[in-house]
């Protein structure tokens, strides 16, 4: 019979070697996490900066972006031009910027934040907004001078309110908006809500409101036409998938998204 110290040594042997296992499951669990990792891109983001009015049509082409880049998310950040630049300019790590105008590119461009000079992809232009029922019984511009309607319009700094500054000058009209909106969405959430009789805000807005509002053409929307620029940015986190990203916009498949939600060709 083995000796009772043999016996000691024999029945520690065992725990040695589950030790010794568990260790090695643990470290073999960490080696394949690492590299799910890696063949999943490393689960990366694209940061996009992009005019409200660019909400629905760049939330299908990030989507479609998504499905064609197993393991990348887009994230976006929709709003008013002017505070997306704004943010951009004080160091906000942003691999794209899509704006509603030249003008709150400039900034981006001047603080050399953009690669390149940015490209015009798509235009737009304004339309009237009612309730669906047109309570104020708006048929055109001019009507929005009536003190009895209550009118909202964008803020100036931000593009649709610069461009409704432009239409309403060409028509001649002055107007007592009862609010100054941030965005384009904003404004037209006043109309969809009931808390406004009419606003002037982009067609592609309108027409993804469908049904809930009610829509107004008016000749001098061709005096404040918005070209909307889009560059990818020098301090991209990403700037590969950032000029992959720019480019699907500018393809024929970015083209038809866009102008399917009412912009107009460059």
């Amino acid at each position: 019979m083995p000796s009772k110290d043999l016996a000691a040594r024999l029945a520690t042997r065992p725990k040695v070697r589950l030790s010794i296992g568990v260790t090695g499951l643990a470290l073999l669990a960490t080696a394949l996490t690492s590299c799910g990792d890696t063949g999943s891109g490393g689960n990366k983001t694209v940061t996009v900066f992009a005019a409200a009015s660019l909400t629905e049509s760049f939330t299908a082409l990030g989507k479609s972006f998504e499905g064609s880049h197993p393991g990348v998310k887009v994230r976006f950040n929709f709003g008013g031009s002017s505070t997306l630049a704004q943010q951009i300019t004080q160091g906000a790590p942003v691999d794209v910027f899509a704006a509603a105008s030249p003008a709150t590119m400039k900034p981006v461009t001047d603080a050399r934040l953009a690669n390149g000079q940015p490209q015009t992809f798509v235009r737009n232009r304004l339309q009237i907004a009612t309730p669906a029922d047109n309570p104020a019984k708006i048929t055109g511009i001019k009507g929005l001078a009536d003190p009895k309607a209550k009118v909202v319009l964008c803020a100036q700094k931000v593009p649709c309110g610069a461009a409704a500054q432009k239409a309403l000058a060409a028509a001649n009209v002055r107007v007592k908006p009862v609010s100054l909106e941030q965005d384009v969405k904003g404004a037209l959430n006043k109309v969809t809500l009931g808390e406004a009789d009419a606003a002037l805000v982009y067609r592609t807005d309108v027409k993804a409101a469908g049904a809930k509002v009610h829509s107004i053409d008016f000749p001098e929307s061709a005096q404040a036409i918005n070209d909307y620029p889009i560059a990818t940015l020098t301090k991209a986190p990403q700037p590969d998938l950032a000029k992959q990203f720019l480019q699907l916009v500018l393809s024929p498949q970015g083209r038809t998204v866009l102008t399917g939600a009412g912009f107009d060709a460059p």
